[in-house]
């Protein structure tokens, strides 16, 4: 995240923000302990778990997709659950199951690895669409059904969930419905040469990997509730909000889109872009606050036309084009 020299300009917000601002510096920090590079990841994930939403991340095997993860659920002091998806698992193993019990002569609900807060789903796109259902709900209305009876989700409750490329064999693609319920998709790929060669020398010392378990949370889940309330006081202004509009109905008219953004993309791009302003220090939104976020917010939402991915074309230049062609409001 890119941070404004708020300070030296002579601005003061009217919000509170040093305290967000501190929070996501501890988050970033503790990450940082383990992580080796990926900062753009790590920034997207903060920037995620700051706005309350969920996370689909996608990358080749081996770029610790889990790790990071893992690490971000670490650092908040609350509960946390990992589902390993695979092609034979069931909804119930997901949300839970009725039992009966003998001694009542009564059924009573068992609770799956889903009631948890910060839940990791390990290769998400490994599981049929019949196991992807389990999870529609609860990511968008943040509780379950079973039997007539409604179970809410713990709060707070956001899903992080990875996934190898849809091209690679054993996987199936989620349906557009599921896809749209991510508040991000975040694209991790390899480190760099320097990254990969201070991964080595610290594996060549014995340090290959610090202990997930090290990580220390540094952040307490009423703190995190107070800080989603505190972003949703950070301004944006009339002429932005129409630009949010225009992005997202630029995607429906694209000749080179066969499927666009929905409302739910332009309430996220609302959400995250006065995320990204109160991590800087303001209190408002400016247009690259919003441009910021976008390719995150869009790539998994839009389709591209046959013709188009015959071309080579890739959703981040779709996302561009459209940015590119839309007004910029001043």
């Amino acid at each position: 995240m890119e941070e404004e020299n708020t300070t030296n300009s002579g601005y003061s917000p009217a919000l509170p923000l040093t305290e967000l601002r501190e929070a996501a510096e501890r988050i970033r920090a503790e990450m940082q302990r383990v992580m080796i590079g990926q900062g753009v990841v790590i920034d997207q994930l903060i920037i995620a778990l700051l706005s309350d939403g969920h996370v689909l991340i996608e990358g080749m095997p081996g770029v610790a997709k889990t790790l990071a993860a893992k690490l971000l659920a670490r650092t908040v002091d609350t509960g946390f659950s990992r589902i390993q998806f695979t092609p034979d698992l069931m909804p119930s193993d997901v949300i839970g199951t009725s039992v009966f019990d003998p001694r009542t002569a009564d059924f009573s609900f068992k609770k799956g690895p889903i009631f948890s807060n910060i839940i990791l789903v390990d290769e998400i796109n490994r599981a049929p669409a019949k196991t992807q259902s389990a999870l529609f709900e609860v990511m968008e209305e943040r509780q379950v059904t079973v039997d007539g009876v409604t179970h809410p989700a713990g709060v707070p409750f956001m899903i992080v969930a990875t996934q190898n490329p849809i091209e690679h064999e054993g996987t199936y693609r989620l349906p557009e419905a599921q896809l749209d319920r991510f508040l991000f998709k975040v694209d991790m790929g390899h480190p760099t040469v320097d990254e990969e060669e201070r991964l080595l020398l610290r594996a060549q010392e014995g340090q290959h990997r610090l202990e997930v378990g090290q990580i220390k949370p540094v952040i307490a889940p009423q703190e995190l509730e107070r800080l989603h309330r505190l972003i949703f006081q950070v301004k944006c202004d009339p002429k932005l909000v129409r630009y949010i509009a225009e992005i997202t109905h630029a995607t429906r008219v694209d000749k080179a889109l066969m499927l666009g953004a929905s409302p739910r993309a332009s309430l996220a791009m609302q959400r995250t872009a006065k995320t990204v302003a109160a991590v800087q220090g303001r209190d408002f939104v400016i247009p690259e606050d919003i441009q910021q976020v976008l390719p995150a917010i869009l790539r998994h939402r839009i389709l591209l036309t046959p013709e188009r991915e015959m071309e080579g074309m890739r959703p981040d230049e779709a996302v561009a084009q459209i940015i590119a062609k839309v007004p910029v409001p001043r």
